[in-house]
């Protein structure tokens, strides 16, 4: 069994957290006050990458870097979303610099996902 296919349910399954998330936190960012703009921020963050990992689930068979992608793309969004989120309640966040890595992250997921264009799978 690939890597791919082991880790499809695990984007599956961040995929759907992402997306609730992604609502939840737009319904706070629009009738939260306050800070709102880290809610609205967290909240787009999510919401792009839920269908992301969806499609890295769904192609995973043809996306050689889907594994790579998709936690790359995780962990980003979690560092990034996470931390303005816990910025948003207590007033600090998850520790120094994790939104600017959970950033780094996911845009080096991205980065995996157009390598993909030079690692195909063998049909």
């Amino acid at each position: 069994m690939s890597l791919n296919a082991r880790l499809e349910p695990v984007l599956y399954l961040f995929a759907g957290l992402f997306g609730l998330a992604g609502v939840a936190l737009a319904a706070l960012a629009a009738h939260g006050g306050g800070e709102a703009n880290l809610a609205a921020s967290a909240s787009a963050m999510c919401l792009a990458h839920a269908p992301a990992l969806l499609a890295l689930a769904l192609g995973a068979a043809k996306i050689r870097t889907a594994w790579l992608a998709g936690l790359l793309m995780i962990v980003g969004t979690l560092l990034f979303a996470g931390d303005l989120v816990t910025l948003r309640f207590t007033g600090s966040g998850l520790f120094p610099y994790a939104a600017p890595s959970g950033g780094w992250a996911m845009m080096l997921g991205w980065l995996a996902v157009s390598a993909s264009a030079f690692f195909r799978v063998k049909s």
